[in-house]
């Protein structure tokens, strides 16, 4: 198998035109990390870790922001990582979903190896969705500051009511204000492109910052501090994830043009435009970017730009961890919540409240807190690191088991990535105690959550399993002929009434425990049983006749098995519908279903021990409704208990 070369999205996105996916691709995928400027230089210079702003300093920092803008964003990601679609989805859970069975697979009650470690880079990614939003935000409100002092004291909270604002906005979806997005981020980069341009102008001799040796004689100077330091330069590539992460939207082409056209021209200009304005006024370091136009109206009107240039970074990045959620939920990391589509035409446009919500709270807290976009550099940084080195790996176990690479061409990519991930990572660690504890926190919380939430359901899979019955002999028995079985109902004890229940049932083999468990209790069941399983493939999106298919058991028993991508949120009866035009004899406004609610006793005795098995009752308590997330009519269901110790 070889590395896909299609460069499709799903959701129709590529109907299109290619006009408007490279300007939605400009205004959603590249928010993140063409809101930077804002901070990284600042943060090189007048950080924690920052250095002197002398000639040779500023041409080796200006080098080494080159240098991994080259070799992250254009080699890395779009050379070689956006390569690895999975039916046109990117990100890190769509890139495990490429790697074999066998390597994801791991015994019940266990979680593989390959799947921790993706499971780490996407919690570390929920930990930098809290510092996005208010780094951004911050660091934009705070040339306010730079124009007048006088405003000094409201750059906080001005930057909460943004925050407050955004996160309120997301139930409305980004549909409506899509459009905008794209030409606010054109402004953006052509304005700091122009900038840029303007103070290199004045001093061209900066572009010498080109050549790597700047960053090799820099590394030389300044020893450890200088290593130190790159903790400070990843701020740069920060927002490198998102395009893979949204290649889903708009295709590889789109944004490959958008960044190799405007996107990294624009972010050199401006970054060694403040290069070149160090080099002549190094008491600028303290805001390189705001000192690029004259204090007064000229910075009121940057601040105009880069205040919604900022928003638009933050929604993307809010944006992906929404995807990042449902696609946990879906591929079975993470518990059921509630999944709200803002847009019919475009399939990836969701909201989830909880985790708006939980966002926007830890957000606000830490503008709070750190008051100064510096001090929240501290904390940034680390989450982006850690992914982008768990993204090398597991691009390297793709290449060498799923597209059959050799040996040495796969070891020598991943040693090429990890050259600058692992410096990055490691130089990330030193700013632990400055604040880069935040993003492991929340990451390691729902590290824990995925685990035990996989887990659990694994041990739950294999209770069931254990006590499931052969549905034939099931059958049988209720028609008179299950003899042989000696715990089977019979015949005459079970009262078949009229009518249709459905029972979901997460196995499309054995008897579903709801159904046995109701059969012995109740002694009662409808004369047409339809047993439904909802199975999640591993692609975005499932199209095709083979979507639904409907079996006949015999005895009124009917299978119905709907195959689902990992981005799409089952809607039963809109699939029984389906089912029925493939012949299923039911209507589906007249069935009764049942659903199973387990409630978990945590003792000593389990297997999954008494502490992991409380969280995951909590969580199981916690999850959305099956109910509400199936979209069945409540008013159809009748819901059966079980107590259940793992």
């Amino acid at each position: 198998m070889s590395a896909s070369t299609t460069d499709s999205a799903h959701g129709g996105a590529h109907s299109a035109s290619h006009t408007a996916l490279l300007l939605g691709a400009i205004g959603v995928v590249f928010g993140d990390i063409g809101t930077s400027p804002l901070y990284t230089i600042q943060e090189c210079f007048h950080g924690t870790h920052g250095v002197r702003a002398t000639p040779d300093n500023v041409l080796g920092v200006l080098s080494l922001v080159f240098w991994s803008l080259t070799m992250v964003v254009t080699v890395k990601y779009l050379l070689f990582v956006m390569r690895a679609d999975n039916k046109g989805e990117g990100g890190i859970l769509a890139l495990l979903a490429l790697v074999p069975e066998p390597l994801r697979a791991a015994k019940a009650g266990r979680v593989g190896a390959l799947s921790l470690l993706v499971i780490a880079g996407a919690a570390l990614l929920f930990g930098d969705g809290i510092i996005t939003p208010a780094i951004s935000v911050l660091s934009a409100i705070e040339g306010l500051g730079v124009a007048t002092t006088a405003l000094t004291p409201a750059i906080v909270p001005i930057t909460c009511a943004i925050l407050a604002g955004l996160f309120a906005i997301q139930r409305f979806g980004t549909g409506s204000v899509g459009r905008f997005f794209g030409p606010i981020m054109v402004l953006w980069f052509l304005v700091i492109a122009a900038l840029g341009g303007y103070h290199v102008s004045k001093n061209p001799a900066v572009f010498a910052a080109l050549s790597p040796v700047y960053g090799v004689r820099f590394f030389a100077n300044n020893g450890w501090h200088g290593f130190t330091l790159l903790g400070s330069v990843v701020l740069a590539v920060t927002g490198g994830e998102a395009l893979y992460a949204d290649m889903g939207h708009f295709g590889r082409r789109p944004i490959r043009l958008a960044w190799l056209g405007l996107i990294f021209p624009a972010l050199v200009l401006c970054y060694f435009g403040q290069g070149a304005l160090l080099l002549a006024r190094p008491e600028a370091a303290a805001q390189p970017f705001f000192s690029m136009v004259p204090r007064g109206a000229p910075t009121f009107a940057l601040v105009a730009i880069a205040a919604p240039a900022t928003v638009i970074a933050s929604q993307a990045l809010i944006s992906g961890v929404f995807s990042l959620t449902h696609q946990a939920v879906q591929l079975g990391y993470f518990p059921r919540v509630e999944v709200r589509h803002t847009a019919r035409e475009a399939e990836g446009q969701i909201y989830i409240p909880v985790i708006n919500w939980m966002l926007a709270i830890l957000c606000i807290l830490l503008v709070l807190v750190f008051r100064q976009s510096t001090k929240l550099a501290a904390a940034f940084g680390l989450a982006v690191s850690g992914t982008m080195a768990i993204t090398s790996i597991v691009f390297f176990v793709v290449a060498r088991r799923t597209w059959g690479w050799s040996a040495v061409k796969a070891t020598a990519i991943l040693l090429l990535f990890l050259s600058f991930d692992l410096p990055f990572f490691v130089a990330n660690l030193l700013k632990f105690f400055d604040g880069g504890y935040l993003p492991l926190v929340v990451g390691a919380v729902f590290f824990a959550a995925m685990v035990i939430w996989r887990r659990g359901r694994s041990l739950l899979g294999e209770h069931y399993a254990d006590r499931v019955s052969e549905l034939p002999p099931f059958i049988a028995s209720l028609s008179g002929q299950g003899g042989d079985r000696p715990d089977a109902p019979s015949p005459s004890s079970v009262q078949r009434i009229d009518g249709v229940g459905v029972f979901m049932t997460s196995s499309s083999r054995g008897v579903p425990p709801v159904l046995d468990h109701l059969v012995r209790r109740m002694r009662s069941l409808h004369s047409t049983v339809v047993l439904v399983t909802i199975q999640t493939d591993h692609v975005p999106v499932v199209v095709g006749a083979d979507r639904v298919t409907v079996e006949s058991l015999g005895g009124g028993f009917y299978r119905v098995v709907v195959r689902v991508g990992f981005v799409e949120t089952p809607d039963v009866p809109r699939e029984l519908a389906i089912a029925v035009e493939k012949g299923l004899p039911i209507d589906p406004k007249t069935a009764t279903y049942f659903l199973g609610r387990e409630t978990f006793i945590a003792s000593s005795k389990g297997r999954m021990g008494r502490v992991a098995e409380s969280v995951f009752a909590r969580l199981s308590r916690n999850a959305r409704n099956a109910t509400l997330y199936f979209n069945i009519p409540t008013e159809q269901v009748v819901e059966v208990g079980m107590q259940i110790d793992l």
